[in-house]
């Protein structure tokens, strides 16, 4: 899709996969949207297309009030992508520049603040500190509408340095000020916001049909004790979890959502899972929606991974019995690779004897997860003290902006670790879309999806046992 012509025939037929994809401008009216927006489609020599959002404000256009490109799936390329710009993009989203500035995210990388900025703004057509100022952005209005905090603490809690900073982008992307975007509010001045007591309610958004059932099904069997709970029917459950997050602690409630939409491209145009985050600083919010954004894979695109493993005689009816599959990931890199080596009952242990007990229990949700410095320096010997060692010195890093090649070497390097493991924490804690199982039957024609493809074989097989 980076054919401008194509692009605008996307336009054209407001073709809702490739929302996220891409964002279109209109000069004649200063406006940028998503391309499934539904207003008047505009003449091509009106059109201008950009990779990103921060690179359509950059150029002084402003989001559509219709179709809120800032609220849509971000683009699955960085998924995919393990170079410096596709790491730099997931650092970002994780709240990175906002914490550590430019230079931390540099610092991250292994380059100089100014070879980040020539390879984003080369590709992406923004710089880092204009794709964090789009994402500041961003959580600045899902606060704004969703929330009755004051708008000076969403100013700081949105990550701006300043309420003058903040204001002024606010009126530079909305062309609202603060009080009237909360005003614009869907339901009006008159909609309820929730108090910070009972948290902010989200819609994650996702492109293309999606299976909740058996993302719902892995965390359901995952789940330890303390940490997380999946509760409900099948079709209505919610996951509930703690959070560590950088600047205090969350816990979160995601619904599962049944799609009753036959399968097709056409009839997917996308949707969201509902979501409701208790932070104990709204500082976080943005660190803990992407969190949750790669826990669900909500990122992904449902239509490149079926089209490729469709077209497999192996894979075709497991994909055709369930369209938009999700690779699910983690809500802490660090605490899954842990997980991954001990088990669920070993990590049931560890959570009671280790884990920081939460100020005020919330239900059966009474813990962090131990941090691995603290089993660091409780379990330090065999292959869990060689691992949690690793995590807190920073020799093995799995943040979103890790080298997924040096994170595997790293971790076959600490004494008594099993190739399987290692290849589940780089699906599951890295997001890597290709992985295949050490002696797994998963053929180089399924790149670069094994990581689906395998979770395709795993869904077929369980519902085979039950």
């Amino acid at each position: 899709m980076r054919d401008e012509d194509t692009r605008y025939e996307a336009v054209r037929s407001r073709d809702a996969r490739f929302d996220g994809e891409f964002f279109f401008a209109v000069e004649t009216t200063g406006i940028y949207c998503r391309p499934s927006c539904p207003a008047v489609t505009p003449k091509r020599r009106n059109v201008r297309f950009f990779s990103t959002a921060a690179a359509a404000q950059g150029s002084g256009f402003r989001a559509c009030r219709r179709c809120r490109p800032d609220a849509v799936p971000g683009s699955a390329d960085w998924n995919v992508r393990a170079d410096v710009v596709g790491r730099a993009v997931r650092l970002i989203g994780d709240g990175i520049v906002d914490r550590e500035g430019v230079a931390g995210l540099a610092a991250r990388l292994g380059y100089s603040a100014r070879q980040v900025q020539r390879q984003l703004t080369a590709e992406l057509g923004a710089g880092p500190v204009a794709l964090a100022r789009a994402q500041r952005a961003h959580t600045a209005r899902v606060l704004l509408q969703t929330t009755d905090l004051p708008i000076t603490e969403i100013a700081f809690a949105s990550g701006f340095a300043s309420v003058r900073q903040f204001n002024d982008t606010i009126r530079a992307v909305y062309a609202l000020t603060p009080s009237e975007l909360r005003t614009a509010a869907p339901g009006g001045r008159g909609a309820r916001r929730s108090t910070p007591g009972a948290g902010i309610p989200l819609r994650l958004a996702h492109r293309g049909p999606y299976q909740s059932g058996p993302a719902f099904d892995l965390l359901a069997r995952e789940q330890v004790a303390g940490v997380e709970e999946v509760s409900g029917p099948p079709g209505r459950r919610v996951l509930k979890r703690t959070l560590r997050l950088p600047y205090g602690t969350g816990i979160v409630a995601v619904e599962e959502r049944t799609s009753t939409v036959r399968a097709g491209i056409a009839a997917h145009p996308g949707g969201w899972l509902d979501a409701r985050l208790h932070l104990t600083d709204p500082r976080d919010l943005t660190t803990a929606v992407q969190r949750l954004r790669r826990l669900f894979d909500l990122d992904a695109d449902p239509y490149a991974v079926d089209e490729r493993l469709g077209a497999d005689p192996r894979l075709a009816p497991l994909v055709a019995a369930r369209p938009g599959l999700r690779s699910p990931g983690a809500a802490d890199p660090a605490e899954f690779a842990i997980r991954a080596l001990v088990g669920r009952t070993e990590a049931e242990r560890l959570v009671l004897r280790y884990g920081k007990a939460l100020d005020v229990p919330c239900g059966s949700l009474t813990h962090l997860f131990p941090e691995p410095a603290v089993l660091a320096e409780a379990e330090p010997h065999g292959t869990l003290g060689a691992l949690a060692a690793a995590l807190a010195d920073g020799v093995v890093r799995l943040d979103p902006g890790a080298d997924r090649d040096d994170a595997e070497r790293a971790l076959l390097a600490l004494p008594g670790m099993d190739p399987a493991v290692v290849a589940s924490i780089r699906v599951r804690a890295l997001g890597d879309p290709d992985v295949a199982p050490p002696g797994a039957d998963v053929p180089d024609g399924w790149r670069p999806w094994r990581s689906y493809a395998v979770r395709h074989l795993c869904a077929e097989e369980e519902l085979e046992s039950v």
